[in-house]
C-alpha cells in the first residue's frame, strides 16, 4: 500500500483521537489507529517515528493550524494587542475537539523525558501568536514575550481543563485577568526603564538586551537566540 506520508499522518490522527479519550497518547492508542487506518505498524512508524509522542505532538500542531486559519479568517485590527492575544488564545483552546485530548497530552508532557516536546510545543503556539499578530520586536523582548504568553497558556489551559461553566465563560474571565497582570507588569517595566534614577543602572543591561537576536526562522531552529554581530 503507498500513501503519501502527510496524507497518512492526517489519516492516523483522525483516527487516534477516538482511542486517546480511552487509551492516552499510548502505544495502545497508536497501534489501533494504525489497525483503523489498515496499514501495518512499521508503515504507521515510518510517518511517526516515535509514536504516540509524535503522534500527540501532531495533535497539537493541527490546533495551532486551525487557530492561525481563525485568525487570518478575521479582521483583528481595530483589536488592541491585549484583545489580539485573548483572541487567538480562545481560538487556540476552542480549536480542541475534546478537552480529554489535552488532558491526556498534559499527562503525557509531564513525564520528564517528554516534557522538553511539549514546552516546545507550547513555545511554538506562542511564537505564532504573536508572529500572526504583527510582533516586530528584534531584541531579548521576542523571547520575553513569548516566555510571558507559554505561562498564561499554560495556566489557561489548566483552568479551562478543569471549568464546568457555560460556555467556558469561567476560563475567559480567568484569562482576562491573567493578561490584566501581565500588562500591569510591562507598565512597572516601562516606568522603571524611564526613570531618571534608574536610567544609568540600566543602561549597561539594556544594551546587553539590544544584542540579543531572535533566531532565524530555519527549519529545526526554535528557541537559541544568536547575538548581533559587532559592526
Amino acid at each position: 500500500m503507498t500513501m503519501p506520508d502527510e496524507s497518512l499522518q492526517e489519516q492516523l490522527l483522525d483516527a487516534a483521537v477516538m482511542h486517546v479519550p480511552f487509551d492516552g497518547w499510548s502505544d495502545a492508542a497508536f497501534d489501533a489507529a494504525a489497525r483503523d487506518v489498515g496499514v501495518d505498524i512499521d508503515m504507521a512508524r515510518a510517518v511517526f517515528p516515535r509514536g504516540p509522542v509524535d503522534l500527540a505532538l501532531a495533535y497539537h500542531a493541527r490546533g495551532d493550524q486551525a487557530m492561525v486559519a481563525r485568525l487570518r479568517s478575521e479582521d483583528l485590527d481595530r483589536l488592541k494587542i491585549r484583545e489580539k492575544i485573548a483572541t487567538a488564545l480562545r481560538y487556540r483552546l476552542e480549536a480542541v475537539e475534546d478537552p480529554e485530548l489535552v488532558r491526556r497530552g498534559t499527562t503525557l508532557f509531564s513525564l520528564p523525558h517528554h516534557a522538553p516536546d511539549g514546552a516546545r510545543a507550547i513555545w511554538q503556539t506562542c511564537d505564532l501568536i504573536w508572529t500572526e499578530i504583527g510582533d516586530s520586536s528584534d531584541d531579548v523582548n521576542w523571547y520575553t514575550k513569548r516566555a510571558t504568553l507559554a505561562g498564561v497558556y499554560s495556566a489557561t489551559v489548566l483552568y479551562w481543563l478543569g471549568d464546568s461553566s457555560p460556555d467556558h465563560a469561567a476560563t475567559w474571565a480567568f484569562l482576562d485577568r491573567r493578561i490584566d497582570d501581565v500588562m500591569q507588569i510591562e507598565t512597572l517595566k516601562a516606568k522603571l526603564r524611564g526613570s531618571p534614577i534608574l536610567k544609568p543602572f540600566l543602561a549597561g543591561p539594556n544594551w546587553l538586551a539590544a544584542q540579543i537576536k531572535p533566531p532565524a526562522r530555519m527549519p529545526g531552529l526554535d528557541l537559541p537566540g544568536m547575538m548581533k554581530p559587532r559592526k
